[in-house]
């Protein structure tokens, strides 16, 4: 199993609807930048990746909203890879404040796929790579 946390993800105004919360879609954009850091955080690069004709579009997400994220919170983002990618992977949630209350748990579906076919493919060989270790039992 992989497990990664992106901290220190302020808050912005801008983030935030009429109630002071943070509007339910950023949620997605807070799973995005979890994925893509947790990824670069073992060596492999989303732009690397898309330019040798790989593309990673999202098939599924799921949110559950536990408390409001509110302006100025200072956001810690948990992720979590419980199985090895094939043809998908499935990223796992969690979001926190700066109290360390649960705010959020989500999971987002990726799949692999050529970009000048469409047609999915597995994933690459050097993600795979770059996550092995964390799925090797001893």
């Amino acid at each position: 199993m992989f497990t990664y946390e992106v901290k220190g993800i302020r808050v912005r105004y801008a983030d935030t609807d009429q109630m002071g919360y943070v509007y339910y879609g950023n949620y997605a954009r807070y799973y995005e930048i979890g994925r893509v850091e947790a990824l670069r955080s073992v060596g492999f690069s989303y732009r690397e990746m898309e330019e040798a004709g790989v593309m990673m579009p999202v098939y599924e997400n799921r949110s559950r909203y536990m408390k409001p994220a509110r302006y100025d919170d200072e956001l810690t983002i948990k992720v979590v890879l419980k199985h090895m990618p094939r043809t998908r992977v499935v990223f796992e949630y969690e979001i926190r404040n700066q109290d360390d209350v649960l705010l959020n748990v989500g999971e987002t579906t990726l799949v692999f796929q050529m970009r000048d076919t469409a047609k999915l493919c597995v994933a690459p060989e050097e993600l795979l790579a770059k996550l092995n270790p964390y799925f090797q039992t001893s």
